[in-house]
């Protein structure tokens, strides 16, 4: 049992012009997506498409498609009219225009650690974008990390996870939706406004929450469910299913990034293991719960079990980390980043169970604590109520990816936000992909290969040589075409015609 996988997160980032409330959020997002393709030169090969062939967001994991004429317009991702810009990064990164919003989607990695770092790339990435873009009458487009607009739309950072396919989906269902409702300690980034609209002025946890009608199904925008069953894998589908996770918040922290990878990673491991005691854990009404879970900034409110019990936030988690323990050690020793991650997890929920309610070790790394202590300072120092505008400011500015102007950023650099990760070793992962999944082949044959990538997917790369016919090479196998396995290929190749012979000699 580990927290190593398969894993990524898409986040799409909420887009403005001041001075220009009106000003059209798609033709906004193009603009970021065509500004980091002509900064980094991607424009000047093939322009590969995004494939979209290789999609199929309407199957579901309980066992059947939905039709697309009972599908909201926001789940056909496969729809090219929908994809408008969409670039393949020589990182192994989708960047693209989803719907209103730019979106990141990360290179595949195998571990928590990477998932934090290449989406962290993907901020520099944005704000990069961002100050390459035209500006309106004087004003540059603002990007923010968040989730909401206060005006009753949020807008995702999903996380995927790949798993055995043999895993039973009720298992899923049964051992993850008590662990989505309670992560909110520690995975959610703070938001100053209750209900869709942002309409109570109180601070709670998560800025997800209040937009989850359903414990179960495919929908990801509209009566958005707990778990979500978009059977889609991008990996060879009679082994792999590929979780994907559309309740997490957008995190600025990095080492909370981590956290949520690695603690949903070893869950997922859990239920990989045939663990089936779901009583321990079964919440009886888990979408109340999850308003309710966010409303308590003091963790101190409990949640009704199925079996009539009552338990609190922490006290769940507690128990998830318990039971991950004692099956973990009894069959084997955990490696170093398990152990990393249980250990942080260990301390995040002591320091969310301080009864002082100061949490000094997890206001250091997570991000609504961070940013609650933050307004509440400015209320005890000036007599501010939570709905004073000041505070609204705060709020989004905390997520403002523009370290001239973000909150958080600039709580990083003053050392009152833990990092990870230094900025060369993110400005390196704009660049360069993780070396250890497919994603590298990916990306070096974007940056090789720029006139002959027509077209790009997941699972797939389809090269264009001049000839009568597209090529289509297949990248099921996750960790294949990871560096050591192709960099000696790549490097003997100085054409794409060249490499497409020695792959197929290696056939």
């Amino acid at each position: 049992m580990s927290v190593n996988r398969i894993m990524g997160i898409e986040t799409e980032y909420g887009v403005t012009v001041p001075g220009h409330p009106t000003m059209n959020a798609m033709v906004t997002s193009s603009h970021i997506v065509s500004a980091y393709a002509h900064l980094s030169g991607l424009d000047q090969g093939l322009h590969a498409r995004w494939d979209y062939d290789r999609e199929s967001p309407l199957r579901d994991a309980r066992g059947f498609d939905q039709s697309r004429a009972d599908a909201d317009p926001s789940q056909l991702t496969d729809d090219h009219e929908l994809g408008l810009e969409n670039i393949i990064l020589t990182n192994g990164a989708r960047l693209y225009v989803d719907h209103a919003h730019p979106e990141y989607s990360s290179p595949e990695v195998t571990n928590p650690r990477d998932a934090a770092l290449w989406d962290k790339a993907g901020e520099m990435v944005m704000h990069q974008a961002a100050l390459f873009a035209p500006k309106f009458d004087g004003a540059q487009i603002k990007l923010y990390k968040n989730n909401v607009d206060n005006k009753g739309a949020s807008y995702g950072t999903h996380e995927n996870y790949l798993m055995a396919r043999q895993t039973p989906f009720t298992n899923i269902v049964r051992l993850l939706t008590p662990f989505f409702v309670t992560r909110q300690i520690f995975t959610g980034s703070g938001r100053l406004g209750q209900g869709q609209e942002g309409a109570v002025k109180k601070f709670q946890i998560s800025q997800r929450a209040d937009y989850f009608e359903a414990e179960v199904g495919l929908e990801t925008t509209l009566k958005r469910p707990i778990i979500n069953t978009r059977d889609e894998p991008h990996a060879d589908p009679e082994k792999y299913r590929r979780l994907h996770v559309i309740v997490g918040d957008a995190n600025m922290s990095e080492k909370a990034t981590m956290l949520k990878m690695g603690t949903t990673s070893l869950v997922l491991a859990l239920i990989e293991s045939g663990f089936e005691d779901f009583g321990l854990f079964d919440i009886a009404n888990p979408v109340a719960a999850m308003s309710k879970v966010s409303y308590d900034t003091t963790m101190n409110k409990v949640i009704t079990m199925t079996n009539g019990s009552s338990m609190r936030a922490v006290e769940i988690q507690y128990s998830y980390l318990e039971t991950i323990r004692s099956h973990l050690y009894s069959h084997t020793d955990p490696d170093n980043q398990t152990v990393e991650i249980l250990d942080l997890w260990q301390e995040t929920l002591d320091s969310l169970n301080d009864q002082s309610g100061e949490h000094k070790v997890a206001a250091r790394y997570i991000d609504w604590i961070a940013k609650y202590q933050l307004m509440q300072g400015y209320r005890d120092r000036d007599g501010l109520e939570w709905d004073n505008p000041r505070l609204g400011v705060i709020d989004l500015q905390y997520s403002d990816i523009d370290p001239d102007r973000g909150i958080a950023i600039k709580l990083m650099r003053r050392g009152s936000i833990d990092t990870i990760f230094s900025a060369d070793q993110i400005e390196v992962a704009t660049r360069d992909a993780p070396q250890d999944t497919r994603a590298y082949f990916r990306g070096e044959c974007v940056r090789r290969y720029p006139q002959n990538v027509a077209a790009a997917s997941w699972d797939s790369i389809v090269f264009d040589t001049g000839g009568d016919t597209l090529l289509r090479i297949p990248t099921l196998e996750p960790r294949r075409g990871n560096k050591a396995s192709i960099q000696g290929l790549l490097d003997q190749s100085e054409s794409a015609a060249d490499l497409l012979n020695s792959l197929r000699s290696h056939d």
